[in-house]
């Protein structure tokens, strides 16, 4: 497993759309919070998709959107 940070998963937060479910199309960075810990209650897959939710959820519920804001 790579234990390395991932500084594309920042970028992917900003510009991926989400792929499914109710906010299908939606950037990641826009979904809401209650989603994002609705989907973490469920279980976050183990692929990147995953790990870019699994950070958004992070960043998001621990205040930390500023790191998201100069990234484009």
């Amino acid at each position: 497993m790579n234990n390395k940070p991932d500084p594309s998963i920042l970028t992917d937060i900003v510009r991926m759309p989400m792929p499914y479910g109710k906010y299908k199309g939606t950037v990641i960075k826009n979904i809401p919070t209650y989603y994002l810990e609705w989907l973490s209650i469920q279980g976050f897959s183990e692929d990147r998709l995953g790990m870019i939710l699994s950070t958004a959820f992070v960043i998001k519920t621990n205040g930390l959107e500023y790191l998201l804001k100069d990234i484009r």
